[in-house]
């Protein structure tokens, strides 16, 4: 873990944005149109996929993947100009939010800035032509970080983008040497103190079979000594298979609890439900009760919670990254949990959730109670995750209690409380 990661982290939300299909023009300027909604959500971090240019090559779709980058100092037009970009970036700071952006470091585009003026930095196959060793990544050619001033390149390039934002999200961190993440963390920090770097860790899966191949992929442990948060890929398999019915509810719950024990102690990870590469939820978890209870739960966990535009309204499509799909701000099915995710936001302030103890256990019926204790402090959530009724174990004194996220009254008698399926959370103070 790097040393100096604040264990407020925690306490934030993070709301994911990708500015071409947030809305029909697929502007900056139309996000900026739309930050008092997000400020409203609970938002406390803005991050923006790749605002920069898209290559031509090889380009899937008819736009083109965000992630084939052409030139890492630029700004895409296809969203605006630069001063479009630094006004978004400014107006997000005017309403109290943070901004981050994604950093594409493991490759470009094959038509990009580097790879005409320094080809001499990317990973050339035995042919001599440019490629990348994952192989299926058509419109990509993968850089060599065996180059010293290839750090210094993307390095400098950091630090110019710190003078406007708060913190990058880092694609497939772990194929880019630690090292190199280390050494740019120390220097970006004399631009931008307490920038938020925050990794895109890979499925374990994928790290053992980069590895066969003798491919650099580095583990969650190994990123955390230069990233302050790390995605839930550790664990999001087991949720994956609970949702399609292939493993049981106790495999996803002991791979969550085993987060506490073989990270350092300000480990902080980004619990998602879904992103730009996974299935939306909504599509997994059609029942509205059922997606309020794994909303509720993901904001329980220990970590920071991750929204991706579209999620609060229950949208079910995965809107494409090579091809215009504008996602549908508008409730879905009736849903819109925007004021219950805002409650949660605000719930996850309490400082016991940067700091506590978290564990949780799996009941009948597929309920879940978790528990976050810090000294006599106790956070307790009970969550439905089939909207089922069912009585549970509450590690509470019997009595009455409030429920946080809709103020209602909960009774613990003999140490059993009564889940009619929606969502409990408690703090007793």
């Amino acid at each position: 873990m790097a040393d100096n990661t604040p264990k407020s982290l925690r306490n934030l939300m993070m709301y994911q944005i990708f500015v071409r299909n947030y809305s029909s023009e697929g502007t900056f300027a139309k996000v900026e149109e739309d930050l008092d909604r997000i400020k409203a959500l609970g938002t406390d971090i803005v991050y923006l996929m790749p605002v920069h240019p898209i290559g031509t090559k090889n380009r899937k779709g008819t736009l083109g993947s965000p992630y084939a980058i052409s030139d890492y100092r630029a700004i895409n037009p296809e969203f605006g100009t630069l001063d479009d970009f630094k006004s978004l970036v400014k107006a997000i700071h005017a309403k109290g939010m943070k901004c981050i952006i994604d950093v594409v470091y493991n490759h470009t585009s094959p038509d990009s800035v580097l790879s005409k003026e320094h080809p001499e930095w990317f990973f050339h196959k035995e042919d001599g032509s440019f490629g990348n060793r994952v192989g299926d990544w058509s419109d990509i050619i993968d850089l060599d970080y065996s180059h010293e001033e290839l750090w210094d390149y993307q390095i400098e390039t950091l630090k110019y983008w710190a003078e406007f934002v708060d913190g990058f999200r880092c694609d497939v961190a772990p194929l880019v040497p630690v090292e190199f993440w280390e050494k740019a963390r120390k220097e970006v920090e004399t631009v931008r103190p307490g920038c938020i770097w925050l990794a895109e860790s890979v499925e374990y899966s994928f790290i053992t079979h980069l590895r066969g191949r003798d491919i650099t992929a580095h583990s969650d442990c190994e990123i955390f000594r230069a990233f302050d948060v790390s995605y839930d890929y550790d664990i999001y398999p087991g949720l994956a298979e609970y949702l399609v019915g292939e493993k049981p509810l106790p495999f996803y719950i002991d791979s969550l609890n085993r987060q506490e024990v073989i990270y350092p102690d300000n480990y902080v990870k980004l619990h998602f439900l879904e992103n730009h590469d996974q299935t939306r939820v909504h599509f997994l978890i059609p029942d509205e009760k059922e997606l309020r209870n794994f909303t509720a739960f993901m904001f329980f966990q220990k970590g920071m919670p991750f929204v991706y535009a579209g999620q609060e309204f229950g949208v079910s499509h995965l809107p494409s990254l090579f091809d215009k799909d504008t996602v549908s701000l508008k409730p879905e099915n009736g849903i819109d949990m925007s004021g219950f995710i805002c409650k949660l936001s605000d719930i996850k302030k309490d400082e016991i959730f940067a700091t506590g103890i978290f564990d949780c256990k799996a009941y009948e019926n597929h309920t879940v109670v978790a528990t976050i204790e810090k000294g006599d402090r106790k956070a307790v959530g009970v969550f439905a995750l089939q909207g089922a009724t069912s009585n549970v174990r509450m590690p509470f004194e019997d009595g009455i209690y409030k429920n946080l996220i809709d103020d209602s009254e909960v009774e613990v008698f003999r140490g059993g409380v009564q889940c009619y399926g929606e969502p409990i959370i408690i703090l007793k103070k």
